[in-house]
């Protein structure tokens, strides 16, 4: 079994209204900025409890932040 890359849309959702810097996210998901920003450029997969959290946070379908592409065969 390969290892799927998780895409996500959290910066553009993050600075959509109501905006939040990086650290605004952090604090409200106990988490590191450094957390976010690895998130953000796709270098850290969060766990589905953090993605469900940021979900919940952002009032959004954990889908439409994080998705696995498909491959072209």
């Amino acid at each position: 079994m390969t290892e799927s890359k998780i895409t996500n849309n959290l910066r553009l959702l993050r600075k959509s209204p109501p905006k939040m810097t990086q650290q605004e996210l952090a604090d409200a998901l106990d988490v590191s900025r450094q957390t976010i920003i690895a998130i953000e450029n796709g270098r850290y997969a969060p766990s589905l409890a953090l993605a469900l959290k940021i979900a919940k946070l952002m009032q959004r379908p954990v889908e439409e932040i994080f998705s696995i592409p498909h491959e072209e065969q």
